[in-house]
């Protein structure tokens, strides 16, 4: 057994997804209830198979208490070419956030489903605006691939 010093190409991969995955759960909920009047553009990327959900957003609301305050309002500004977009109702769970050790809120979670036979990149815009004035626009590049491990 060789030492090379570089990881395979699958654990490499792996720590991409759970990298951006971290990155855009801490782009969620920092800024959450600022109260400031901003329109900020997000672009992410989600991958996937075909004809199966895959999560493209998390949306909630953490008041400086660690409570929950009112959800943000979702609109579906582009819609994709080659799937649908769902948007259910669930509880999210964190812990060790800022100064919240554990809280578990309400949230919306959004998830994007493509046609059984669509393999390729599809893309899908939705606003989302925070009862304090915060508004952001999530721009999502969702990847469909046949396989996980392979780039598209």
């Amino acid at each position: 057994m060789a030492a090379t010093g570089q990881l395979s190409a699958r654990p490499r991969r792996a720590w991409i997804t759970f990298a951006a995955r971290c990155l855009t759960v801490c782009m969620l909920l920092a800024g959450i209830s600022t109260g400031a009047v901003a329109q900020q553009v997000v672009e992410r990327i989600a991958k996937g198979r075909p004809g199966k959900d895959i999560r493209i957003g998390v949306y909630i609301n953490i008041e400086p208490d660690c409570t929950s305050g009112p959800l943000p309002a979702l609109r579906l500004v582009d819609k994709p070419m080659s799937g649908a977009v769902s948007i259910k109702r669930g509880r999210v769970t964190g812990t060790n956030y800022k100064h919240c050790l554990a809280l578990e809120v309400p949230g919306f979670v959004a998830f994007y489903r493509s046609k059984p036979d669509f393999m390729g990149v599809d893309v899908v815009t939705i606003e989302v605006r925070y009862p304090k004035g915060r508004a952001e626009t999530q721009r999502i590049k969702i990847l469909v691939s046949g396989s996980p491990w392979r780039d598209i």
